[in-house]
């Protein structure tokens, strides 16, 4: 499965195999993924090369952390490249189609949350003027990890 095999591959060299088997079981089951597919407040993208899966993003409406301003958030929840694809471009047509979906769906701001020791995303994020506006506990198993929160205004 896409979903897990490059959440591993982003951060296994730099956690337990015991936090990432948990993680992996409570967000990447099958049915957890098929429900996400098809709920209306998900959108996800995927991205194709040589007729197989190679990235994809994830789009998520709701309840945002109180420091994200906005009336109408929208979450880049997801948004991951297979490691034999990076530098390709995929990650960066990927939140092309994410910034434009969210503007279609009337998002005033988009808003993520990166681990702050990813520092090749928060890079990336930041190419695309995201900036940072809080940060919020992403458990991952029974490590409670940092994650920055970022936001880039939607309106023009």
């Amino acid at each position: 499965m896409l979903a897990e095999k490059t959440f591993r591959d982003t951060f296994s060299e730099q956690n337990t195999r015991e936090n990432m088997d948990a993680h992996c079981l409570a967000s990447y089951h099958e049915e957890i993924q098929s429900r996400e597919i098809c709920s209306p407040e998900y959108v996800t993208i995927v991205a194709e090369a040589d007729g197989q899966l190679v990235a994809y993003a994830q789009l998520r409406w709701g309840t945002a952390p109180s420091c994200v301003s906005a009336f109408v958030p929208g979450e880049i929840q997801r948004l991951y490249v297979d490691k034999r694809f990076h530098g390709k471009g995929i990650a960066h047509d990927l939140m092309e189609n994410c910034l434009r979906i969210l503007k279609e769906r009337d998002s005033d701001m988009a808003w993520l949350g990166v681990w702050e020791a990813n520092p090749r995303a928060i890079a990336f994020y930041k190419k695309f003027n995201f900036n940072e506006v809080g940060d919020h506990v992403f458990p991952l198993g029974i490590d409670p990890q940092r994650d920055i929160i970022m936001t880039l205004s939607l309106e023009n």
